[in-house]
């Protein structure tokens, strides 16, 4: 698709969000739509953001000046929002930010994001209008499994071109990595930090989109145990992953702590490593090295793996970029372009619905000291694509 500042004829976009400030995600998605993929007015995507609902104002608000700027109105509610007012569904997608603002946190450490009900609320448009247009919906689909589940089964029912997930799949990659389909992996461990609901979410959401072109495709997944302290270096040091991958990933991120990673992250209360087993026997690991991985320009969102009958390691970092204008998430909103354009997802919210109930399970096990919970919900059967990550030269850092 060829972006320019003139748009032709751009998909009308009702932005359904928690809050709108300054580097929340609705400022980094629905501002690329807005003032372009680098905020300074040039190309951006084929899109017009022509309504929108908030559902909290922060005190440093931007939606309310964004609004007079773009000549869009702010609706009390979901349904006024993507109805403009009338009767009748007048807008060609839906893109749901349920990310930031203050909401409840549950006994697991999940904040309560109104991520269902943002998209109930749609659904319930798209029933009485008898008409579905394209959604996203930003990062996991919602905390509970329950909810998730609902979601995609509603968008099935009402025949919803929909797209979910995380800006980790489609980042740069450095070097570039792109593993073949039907590959045959005999370890793979992803690299991440804490918070372990907000973060973790990104770092299963990157190994994810690795290991899916397996051989065989994907399956699902058969248990999870969440590990930390003793439990964790264990689990390596008996097998269950494999060092010399974990440290071909570890030999990729830009900035650490001083010292050993076991060490420091032994001192570390939110460390620990998401144990994952395959249907079909694969192992996946995502360790999350609080106190020794840090968040600065690039991220550590590392991963290595291991090709059968290859001898050489396979590894590549997820490219984030702290500073303005947050680049990597140019490549989530051409993803959501693509989807309100052609009507069809380019990837499949399949991979996010597993995501999704993985994270919910591991926490669960956190919660309940590690114990393993096995997962037969998590019977998700899907075929990959080749939608491609970024390799075009990586937006000039700025302020704004």
């Amino acid at each position: 698709m060829r972006y320019g500042v003139e748009k032709q004829n751009p998909k009308k976009v009702a932005a359904i969000v928690t809050e709108y400030r300054h580097w929340c995600h609705a400022d980094v998605i629905v501002g690329k739509i807005l003032e372009g993929f680098n905020h300074d007015g040039g190309a951006g995507p084929n899109l017009k953001v022509v309504s929108m609902f908030v559902d909290q104002f922060a005190k440093n608000d931007m939606s309310r000046d964004l609004a007079k700027k773009h000549q869009f109105k702010i609706y009390d509610s979901i349904a006024e929002a993507l109805t403009i007012g009338g009767k009748t569904l007048a807008v060609d997608g839906v893109v749901i930010v349920g990310e930031h603002g203050t909401y409840p946190i549950n006994d697991k450490g999940q904040t309560l994001y109104p991520r269902r009900r943002f998209f109930e609320e749609t659904a319930k448009v798209f029933e009485k209008t008898k008409r579905s247009v394209p959604v996203f919906s930003d990062k996991h689909l919602a905390a509970a499994w329950s909810d998730a589940k609902w979601m995609y089964d509603r968008s099935r029912e009402l025949f919803v071109p929909f797209l979910a997930g995380s800006s980790i799949p489609v980042t740069w990659r450095r070097p570039e990595l792109k593993l073949p389909k039907n590959c045959e992996l005999t370890g793979a461990v992803q690299l991440g930090y804490g918070p372990h609901e907000a973060y973790g979410f990104h770092a299963l959401e990157g190994l994810q989109c690795m290991v899916e072109r397996r051989k065989g495709g994907e399956t699902g997944v058969k248990a999870v145990t969440f590990l930390s302290g003793v439990d964790m270096w264990k689990a390596m040091d008996d097998g269950k992953f494999s060092k010399d991958i974990l440290e071909a990933a570890l030999a990729l991120v830009p900035a650490h702590a001083k010292g050993s990673y076991r060490e420091v992250c032994s001192k570390q209360k939110e460390a620990g490593a998401f144990l994952i087993e395959y249907r079909d026997g694969q192992i996946g690991v995502v360790a999350i090295l609080n106190g020794y991985l840090q968040e600065n320009d690039g991220g550590a969102f590392c991963f290595a793996c291991r090709i059968k009958g290859d001898d050489n390691l396979k590894a590549t970092q997820f490219y984030t970029q702290q500073p303005d204008p947050f680049g990597h998430f140019i490549y989530l909103v051409k993803a959501i372009d693509s989807l309100i354009n052609t009507g069809h997802a380019p990837y499949p919210i399949e991979r996010t619905l597993l995501t999704t109930g993985m994270l919910d399970a591991l926490l669960t096990s956190k919660h309940e000291g590690g114990k393993r919970i096995e997962t037969p919900h998590l019977e998700i059967k899907y075929t990959p694509t080749d939608w491609p990550f970024a390799t075009d030269p990586i937006s000039k850092a700025m302020k704004r």
